[in-house]
């Protein structure tokens, strides 16, 4: 198998769908978990302090 171009053919599997809560292709059909808002892992929405930009005050 080489690498680069021929390769990239062979990407047509979807490992994300669309999510049932947020709408977005970040839902992992195979883990059951959606990478944005955190749906079939909690019922609680993902959010993380990193995401957001700190504010000067």
């Amino acid at each position: 198998m080489t690498k680069g171009t021929p390769s990239m053919g062979l990407r047509n599997k979807h490992s994300h769908i669309i999510c049932r809560r947020c709408g977005k292709m970040s839902y992992h059909a195979r883990h059951g978990v959606c990478s944005s808002c955190g749906f079939g892992k909690s019922s609680k929405l993902r959010k993380y302090n990193w995401t957001t930009k700190a504010r000067d005050n």
